[in-house]
């Protein structure tokens, strides 16, 4: 095999690519999540007056890790499609750092129940 071409990445590892993706983020670890994306990242989930594409996930990963505390990840269920890897997961975290949308922390726990679907090129993530 020559250095241009990859060995195919399993189902297995790309479910575990982003549950690592997924982890680095609760911890607010941007350089990790910064590995694991793809040069071309498309978001397309962008919250209020987030820029697109790499700059402004992290950006809003590092706003993320402002305002909340004891981030939690409970993976409920991963599937893969092709490509593309779908993760049913609950995150609980502790709102007691910082503002959001425009809350002041109150040191309540919050938690969030969603289906995310990332599409894996080449070892990286893609798009969410």
């Amino acid at each position: 095999m020559g250095k241009e071409e990859q060995a195919p990445v399993s189902v297995e590892e790309n479910k575990a690519l982003v549950r690592r993706f997924f982890e680095a983020q609760a911890k607010g670890d941007l350089d990790a999540v910064r590995e694991m994306m793809a040069p071309d990242f498309v978001d397309h989930s962008l919250l209020p007056g987030q820029a697109p594409g790499r700059e402004g996930y992290l950006q809003s990963v590092a706003e993320d890790s402002a305002t909340f505390s004891d981030v939690h990840n409970i993976f409920e269920e991963q599937l893969v499609d092709g490509d593309k890897v779908i993760t049913r997961i609950s995150t609980r975290a502790l709102h007691d750092r910082g503002k959001y949308f425009g809350l002041m922390p109150a040191g309540k726990e919050l938690e969030v129940t969603s289906i995310t679907i990332h599409r894996i090129v080449g070892g990286r993530i893609a798009e969410e």
